[in-house]
């Protein structure tokens, strides 16, 4: 597979985020080169057990370490960062980002214990600078987080625009976003390829203005009764200086429950955002108020189990919430997390906490483009070539879909692992990159679908059994075989089942040979037999024999 471009070709292949929402990895090649844009994670489900965070396998451009010049951030949010903590310290090579976001991965790196091994350079937004046979250029946009930028990316094979996540916001709480007039300048230059987020694709509506959330915040918030709290990203300083302002104006103290919160804060107001936050309060502080006179802000609306709102819903957090008082869920709903923020809406539900989320009142607005927003950069920018990224693929084939009805002469669908050539000519694929999920088991990292893994999921669909057998050194059964279960369904029959099991280990010794590797396994064979006559379950039998 040819994977180093030659001089006149520009090469594309997404490592994760393409096929899928989140983990965001993208390669751009270019006269033997490579940079790559974004290095995040996504959050696991059940499909692995113990696990909170699934990391890209990067297997292929660490096998092209010599080639890769740096990785450029786009913005702050943990789909795009999450996993440079974990990786960026192997890969050995300069990260660029704005400040905000620089100063949060710096954090990150921090926690790791790594900061002062990972070249981070903080590059002001719209500020040009050069890596390899790569011109950059930040390009500030609207989104749910400061300093959100799409990039220029000026290659000698061709421009690309990669927009990074973004919508339109006319009147943006944080930040200036570029102009139409600044982004028609941009088209006027030439983009050869626009490489576009899809995430809303499939909305008819554009997705609105950070600043129409505050009539409704404050329509919510002023006719609530009791104690008020309200969920949201950590990351988005634009509602958190929204909601500042809704505090101040119906009376309520402002309380921030979450780390993220306070880390968000304090990155923000050393980058010269939210300077008119009023103080915030404690959690202590808060109770001691009478409850019409709280505004809480904590995290946690996808339902995670350890964030603030879970604490809160179980009564376990020192914000307490009771019948008659307001949860706003202030952020939208991920796909995928329904069944987690579900379990904490019934258990406020059960306190006769009252809810709203944004089918009740306008709370929220998406910090993705919609079909209008999408067809207005479409015209400023007039690019040759649409790629689709940032989406699964329905997402993807439709803004393919749409960006042809809207006039692009070409797009091409691609998915994680597709090497694209995307210049010079029309845009086709080339060769596959091997690609996968990596997960982060404590602070181990682990292949997703590896031995580890596997075990635990059989673990936890059959259930375990340990065989200690005591065998002479003839090979005959020593005392009685001892039983130990975990997981297997036999609760009011466990006793009998063990004696059975224990028997069968027993009767497995006396008929077996003197081959300890083969006893072992009828030991094995034997049991499971056991397990399977009474449960249906085929669980994993461990054997220790031990020779006296």
């Amino acid at each position: 597979m040819n994977t180093i471009s030659k001089n006149n070709e520009l090469l594309f292949c997404a490592l994760g985020g393409s096929g899928e929402i989140g983990m965001n990895v993208n390669l751009y090649g270019a006269r033997g080169r490579w940079m790559m844009v974004d290095c995040g994670v996504t959050f696991a489900d059940h499909q692995y057990p113990g696990i909170d965070l699934v990391l890209p396998d990067l297997t292929f451009i660490e096998d092209r370490l010599e080639a890769l010049d740096g990785i450029v951030i786009t913005h702050g949010h943990e789909d795009h960062i999450g996993a440079l903590p974990y990786l960026a310290d192997d890969l050995g090579v300069p990260l660029y980002a704005t400040p905000f976001t620089a100063g949060l991965i710096r954090h990150k790196l921090e926690e790791e214990r790594i900061a002062d091994r990972i070249d981070l350079r903080v590059i002001q937004p719209g500020e040009r600078f050069k890596v390899g046979p790569f011109d950059f250029e930040f390009v500030p946009m609207s989104h749910s987080i400061p300093e959100a930028n799409a990039l220029i990316i000026d290659t000698p094979a061709g421009r690309v625009f990669h927009t990074g996540d973004w919508k339109l916001d006319a009147a943006p709480v944080i930040g200036t976003p570029a102009s139409a007039e600044e982004l028609t300048a941009i088209g006027d230059k030439g983009i050869d390829v626009l490489v576009c987020d899809s995430t809303n694709v499939f909305n008819a509506e554009a997705s609105g203005s950070e600043s129409e959330v505050r009539t409704g915040l404050l329509e919510t918030i002023a006719k609530a009764r009791g104690r008020v709290l309200v969920t949201t990203f950590a990351s988005n300083a634009a509602r958190l200086q929204t909601l500042g302002e809704v505090a101040k104006e119906t009376g309520r103290a402002l309380c921030v429950a979450g780390r993220s919160l306070d880390r968000i804060i304090k990155v923000a107001r050393a980058c010269g955002y939210l300077k008119n936050l009023p103080d915030t309060i404690t959690p202590d502080d808060a109770m001691r108020l009478p409850r019409n006179q709280v505004l809480v802000v904590a995290t946690g609306g996808q339902g995670e189990p350890r964030a603030a709102l879970a604490r809160v819903a179980e009564g376990s957090h020192p914000i307490k919430l009771d019948a008659g008082d307001t949860v706003i869920f202030s952020s939208k709903q991920i796909p995928g997390n329904e069944v987690a923020i579900g379990r904490i809406q019934n258990l406020l539900a059960g306190r006769g906490v009252e809810m709203v989320t944004d089918r009740q009142a306008h709370v929220h607005v998406s910090g993705h483009p919609g079909r209008p927003e999408l067809a207005q950069i479409y015209k400023w920018l007039r690019p040759r070539v649409l790629v689709p990224v940032h989406g699964e693929m329905r997402h993807l084939m439709e803004q393919a879909r749409f960006g042809l009805a809207q006039g692009i002469p070409q797009a091409i669908v691609q998915t994680d692992g597709d090497l694209v050539r995307l210049a010079p000519g029309a845009p086709e694929k080339i060769g596959n990159a091997p690609v996968g999920r990596l997960v982060l088991d404590g602070d181990v990292i682990l292949p997703a679908d590896g031995a580890t893994i596997n075990e635990r999921r059989r673990l936890g669909l059959h259930g375990q059994v340990s065989v200690a057998v005591a065998v002479t050194d003839r090979g005959r059964l020593a005392g009685t075989p001892q039983v130990r279960l975990q997981g297997i369904p036999v609760e009011e029959e466990r006793a009998a089942f063990i004696a059975e099991a224990e028997d069968a280990a027993a009767e497995a010794v006396r008929t077996g040979g003197r081959d300890r590797d083969r006893l072992r396994e009828d030991v094995r064979l034997a049991v499971r037999r056991c397990v399977t006559r009474w449960t249906g379950k085929k669980p994993i039998v461990d054997v220790m024999l031990l020779e006296i």
